[in-house]
């Protein structure tokens, strides 16, 4: 059974920030194992090639074999259970600092019949809960990955802006698009 990874866009639009996230989760997993849900229609095309676009929200689609990752939910996903699911969705979210437990709020109670899963308890960005999901879907603990809490980008010789989130390290290194780094840059 194929894992779909399901990302239901809970912004209010789709900012740019938004496409560099969800593009780099296209990479990670591959553009034929992504939905991207609940996109509004002037959005559609920015999404085309990175993933299947759905404009109805993830709600309305009555999945079956289905999880989301909540990270308010007091289950943690383990390889074992995640055979069960064929369908695993994120939400889509600006990570406010302190948490706001959007998904909680706005995503778990609306998936009848979806059972809620954490993969730790820090928020991360949705490309990093993203990535987390698939190393254990393939058979990694959580108490096998190894994290960054809060990652400082440089900015210039003067200025740093501190993303106050979890990080996966891959070869050591923290999980970031190096399109969202310049984009930082730049702003």
């Amino acid at each position: 059974m194929k894992s779909i990874f399901i990302i239901e866009h809970l912004e209010p639009e789709l900012w740019p920030w938004c496409i560099i996230e969800y593009k780099h989760i296209s990479k990670i997993v591959g553009p034929n194992n992504l939905w991207f849900t609940n996109i509004k229609k002037k959005d559609q095309r920015k999404l085309e090639g990175y993933g299947k676009v759905i404009l109805e929200s993830v709600k309305d689609l009555k999945l079956e074999d289905s999880c989301v990752l909540d990270p308010e939910s007091p289950n943690l996903l383990t390889p074992r259970k995640s055979k069960e699911f064929q369908h695993f969705i994120f939400g889509g979210i600006l990570g406010d600092y302190p948490p706001k437990k959007r998904t909680q709020e706005e995503l778990t109670p609306f998936l009848e019949g979806t059972q809620a899963f954490n993969i730790g308890k820090e928020q991360m960005s949705t490309d990093n809960a993203v990535y987390v999901t698939k190393q254990i879907i393939e058979g990694k603990n959580l108490a096998d990955l190894k994290f960054q809490d809060e990652l400082e980008i440089d900015i210039n010789d003067i200025e740093s802006t501190i993303l106050p989130y979890r990080y996966t390290l891959v070869d050591g290194k923290p999980l970031i698009s190096p399109e969202l780094v310049n984009f930082l840059k730049k702003q």
